[in-house]
């Protein structure tokens, strides 16, 4: 089924592209902490080590009790084996098979001294056992964090180094869940995960050896519910790793929808589109429910089962343990032991598989990740990059061609040359390439052949940011963070300026004024959306913030569209004094703005296909006159 903009909507069982291949890459990440999962390993083996070895010293203590009681009920004087003796010409073989097993001493009771001694012993061992699993424990989230911390720091480079082309592509709401709930819910699961996975599978090892040591039969019995619980296990899994994957991907696409929605919440109120809104929302959130609610169920329902798998494991060790010491093959606290044992075995197993669950859904965060951190690249910049002896502002555009997409032409065999000091205006109908021909400029995008040189310099042999810090430039679409005016003014300039210099730039922007009228003046709080100032104003103070970076070439892109036409007026006086010796690109739908402008460049379908000023352009009666002519019909149209 097609979503909106024509996307296909997901099916609920969508798979994970490459589970295996994202969980060991996940794992891969912990390389870097070796020694500290070597030490983890460690503390977590003496822990598992210490609380195997408890259960047996405790069956000797239920030994010792158990001998004290047969020893005080037999007669003193006597030895054990005219005990047993006795009671086999009496007929009674299961009990003496039974006793045969015990070390009595007619006529004795309990040694409490012994059995102190035990409890002791086991009092010690169980402490130890805790004080490492609390080292383990917090080694495991020392790890971990490390790990998810340098994840984290992974991709917000990798965003940094991700052409402009891929957020053109992708949903903002979609790469911060990513960057966001996706990170997020992989490290909740590898905290909730990998130290008792490691305990669960060394107690499950150490239980083992301890009971093929005690009883290979009653092992033997033991493993018979292995299969079984492996069958579940994957039965399980299987079913549910497909659900985790189409939870966090529903997950994504709602935060899409939600950022979109509220970045925009005017514009459907405004429309109308509140219902059409909540219904895509409510659409959405039933996939989420959907996918959620499956998942989850369908890894709740594993330990359940496994805790049937294990009282079944249970109910066979008590009958054999049971016929054993009947037979006097085993003591009554080796059978105890082995019960614990048989509990300690089941209950990692159960964790075991439901740990994998869990995992599904952190390697299904990881898959999404990774994903982004695979994504190609803007080309590397070179090593050595090139910059130019001094930095004027002469450019030129020799046969520059450019497509966003490789079928479709937009820019072919464009050159152009712009003087330093140079105020150049590029015009023409919307879809002609005007903000392209800037973003091939500053390298937002690359040109597809011909090449552009700064100072003679080829742009693509400079540094990005060797580039862009000799630009300033004011889009139409203004951006603010969230902090004070001075502080978005000064976010300009690479260097610490004084307030003397940002009040310096707003002066020049015309901003001084209203900025001064507000309750805080320059160090009012504004948001990221700009709350408490107009869209004219936050205009200003983004042109303030250009005006600060002091740059050779000056690029405005609708710069003037959201201030009042008085405003307009200064900021056009203000631009002529900043643009003295420097270059300075405008681009401009008003053509009143640009008749001062050196040169004015008429776009058409990725062509100049008029060049000139403003009289001479008019003279020539061509595209941009009849430009002007539209737009001066279209103000008398306004005026009548």
């Amino acid at each position: 089924m097609a979503g909106p903009g024509g996307r296909m909507a997901m099916g609920p069982a969508e798979r994970s592209a490459d589970f295996k291949g994202s969980g060991k890459r996940l794992l891969g990440r912990f390389s870097t902490e070796k020694p500290w999962l070597y030490l983890m390993v460690l503390a977590g083996a003496l822990s598992v080590a210490f609380s195997v070895v408890g259960p047996k010293i405790l069956g000797t203590a239920t030994d010792l009790i158990f001998a004290g009681v047969v020893g005080r009920q037999t007669p003193e004087g006597t030895s054990k084996e005219q005990v047993v003796g006795g009671l086999r010409e009496q007929g009674d073989d299961g009990l003496a098979d039974m006793l045969g097993g015990v070390d009595f001493t007619p006529g004795q009771g309990i040694d409490f001294g012994a059995v102190g001694d035990v409890l002791l012993a086991v009092l010690l061992v169980y402490v130890g056992a805790g004080l490492l699993m609390l080292v383990a424990t917090r080694l495991s989230i020392r790890i971990i964090n490390r790990v998810v911390f340098q994840l984290r720091e992974d991709l917000q480079t990798k965003l940094s180094r991700l052409p402009l082309s891929y957020f053109d592509r992708q949903k903002r709401g979609e790469v911060l869940s990513r960057a966001t709930n996706d990170i997020d819910n992989i490290s909740q699961t590898m905290q909730q995960t990998m130290g008792q996975l490691i305990n669960s599978l060394l107690t499950i090892v150490g239980v083992l050896v301890m009971m093929f040591w005690i009883s290979p039969l009653l092992a033997l019995v033991a493993l018979v519910t292995i299969p079984l619980s492996a069958l579940v296990a994957a039965r399980v899994g299987k079913r549910s790793q497909p659900q985790f994957v189409a939870q966090w991907q529903s997950t994504g696409k709602l935060n899409a929808h939600i950022e979109e929605m509220y970045t925009g919440h005017t514009l459907v109120k405004v429309f109308g589109r509140q219902e059409e809104s909540a219904k895509d929302f409510a659409e959405q959130n039933e996939a989420l429910y959907e996918a959620g609610f499956k998942a989850q169920f369908n890894s709740g329902i594993m330990q359940p089962l496994m805790m049937f798998v294990s009282n079944l494991n249970y109910v066979l060790v008590a009958v054999v343990g049971g016929l054993r010491v009947a037979s006097g093959a085993l003591s009554i606290g080796d059978v105890q032991a082995f019960i614990q044992y048989s509990r300690q075995f089941s209950m990692p197993l159960t964790q075991v598989a439901s740990m994998a669950n869990l995992l599904q859904s952190g390697v299904a965060s990881a898959e999404r990740v990774f994903e982004l951190l695979d994504a190609e690249e803007q080309e590397p910049d070179p090593v050595p990059a090139e910059r130019p002896g001094e930095l004027r502002g002469s450019v030129a555009l020799e046969k520059v061609s450019f497509r966003y997409d490789p079928e479709k032409p937009l820019i072919e065999d464009l050159s152009l040359s712009v003087e330093p000091g140079q105020t150049v205006a590029i015009v023409g109908p919307t879809g002609a390439g005007k903000t392209t021909l800037v973003n091939l400029l500053m390298r937002f995008y690359e040109v597809s052949g011909g090449r552009i040189t700064l100072d003679g310099v080829d742009v693509s042999r400079m540094s990005r940011d060797g580039l862009r810090s000799g630009i300033g430039m004011v889009l139409q679409d203004t951006w603010l963070f969230g902090g004070t005016i001075a502080e978005n003014i000064a976010y300009g300039s690479a260097r610490e300026v004084t307030r003397e210099e940002i009040e310096e730039a707003a002066r020049a922007a015309h901003a001084d004024r209203f900025v001064r009228t507000l309750p805080d003046g320059y160090d009012t709080v504004i948001d990221d959306e700009g709350s408490g100032v107009s869209a004219g104003e936050k205009q200003l103070i983004t042109i303030a913030r250009a005006f600060l970076s002091d740059p050779v070439i000056l690029v405005l892109d609708e710069a003037t569209s959201s201030v009042d036409t008085r405003t307009e007026v200064l900021i056009q006086k203000a631009m002529a004094r900043l643009a003295h010796g420097r270059t300075s690109f405008v681009i401009a739908h008003r053509l009143s703005t640009i008749r001062d402008a050196d040169v004015i460049l008429v776009m058409e379908n990725g062509s100049i296909v008029e060049q000139g000023t403003h009289d001479g352009l008019l003279a020539a009666k061509g595209a941009y006159a009849r430009l002007y002519a539209a737009q001066f019909a279209e103000a008398l149209a306004e005026v009548d």
